[in-house]
């Protein structure tokens, strides 16, 4: 989805778990969460808040972890 970046709650390192907010990204004056699908840890944080961005843009890379 294109927009702007509101905010980035992650960096590289962090372990997240499922539902863990990572960007929240302001699109058509909407704020949506974009959150992990996984368990696991940051492996890329490739925005930061203010940046634009466009359609299927990589924003955060999670390598899963356990099963």
């Amino acid at each position: 989805m294109n927009g702007r970046i509101v905010s980035v709650s992650v960096a590289v390192g962090d372990a997240v778990t499922k539902g863990t907010v990572l960007v929240v990204l302001e699109a058509m004056k909407m704020q949506h969460q974009v959150v992990s699908d996984v368990e696991g840890v940051v492996a890329e944080v490739n925005v930061k808040a203010d940046d634009q961005v466009g359609n299927k843009k990589l924003l955060v890379r999670v390598e899963p972890t356990g099963t």
